[in-house]
């Protein structure tokens, strides 16, 4: 399932695009696009594909995403065969990283919201209090122009750098995104990414960090939320997924490509992850 490229037309007027998705369904196929995207969803229910993430959305249902990050919604299908116009709700912002100049995210104030776009790249599903404002600030966007709508956004980012009740999507592998936060995170996010098809012990890549193994543990856990083990087993189903998505392997070669020997563990830990098995995932891709 290859996805395709998706550009929305710009206003002259206007640094970055705000809009009201509205029908009987979501019409955008499996795409991506160069633009940074905030989807709410106001109302309708179905499936959110996100890189290799699938997971449900209904009202309130609040996703950053990075550029070139392939996505879609789904409608149940009670939408998709339903014919009134207004089934399907959903507010959209997209904004390119220089949107309002060149240099503006190379400022000090900047630096939380860098960290928070970083991570975007996986997708980031928002949640609690934050998901709330955001989502009061953004369907009041829609009729917004001038400094006000500018200071709306501002707004949002303001409140992305300051929450706590977020989840990451797509794993970590899916799009082969190196880009971080700094030298010791890209450090180790190369040498994983680089050795994750072959066995990898806790020992080697703490001494490729040059730390020793248990401030390796501890480092590893609070800076990715998650333990060394967890985070190159999300690595490597990742690939697995654009594997089976993109190249079309089967799943037994996919996964012994992407590391993993036991074909057991696999299905295991698959399923743990997305909630799925290998071979619903495969038929889902399939279809969508």
């Amino acid at each position: 399932m290859k996805a395709i490229e998706y550009r929305l037309p710009k206003e002259f007027d206007k640094s970055f695009i705000v809009f009201n998705e509205k029908g009987s369904h979501f019409p955008c196929p499996w795409h991506y696009h160069p633009e940074f995207e905030f989807v709410l969803v106001n109302r309708s229910t179905g499936k959110r594909m996100v890189g290799d993430h699938i997971g449900h959305f209904e009202a309130g249902d609040l996703v950053l995403m990075g550029p070139d990050l392939p996505h879609v919604w789904v409608n149940d299908n009670k939408y998709l065969e339903r014919k009134n116009m207004d089934a399907a709700d959903a507010t959209v912002i997209h904004f390119t990283p220089d949107f309002i100049g060149q240099d503006i995210f190379n400022i000090p104030e900047f630096s939380s919201l860098i960290e928070i776009l970083t991570l975007s790249s996986r997708g980031i599903h928002i949640k609690g209090r934050e998901s709330l404002k955001i989502a009061d600030i953004m369907n009041n966007m829609i009729y917004e122009s001038g400094l006000k709508r500018l200071a709306s956004i501002f707004e949002i980012f303001d409140i992305i750098c300051a929450m706590k009740d977020y989840k990451l999507l797509a794993s970590p592998n899916f799009i082969a995104n190196k880009t971080s936060i700094n030298s010791r995170h890209s450090k180790i996010n190369d040498y994983i990414l680089r050795n994750y098809h072959k066995p990898l012990t806790l020992k080697e890549v703490a001494e490729e960090a040059n730390m020793a193994t248990t401030t390796f543990c501890n480092f590893f856990k609070e800076q990715y939320r998650m333990t060394f083990v967890e985070y190159v087993t999300q690595i490597r189903i990742g690939h697995f997924c654009k594997l089976i998505a993109e190249d079309d392997k089967s799943i037994l070669e996919a996964a012994y490509i992407c590391g993993f020997n036991s074909i057991a563990n696999f299905n295991r830990q698959f399923k743990k992850i997305k909630g799925m098995s290998p071979s619903e995932f495969k038929r889902t891709v399939e279809v969508n």
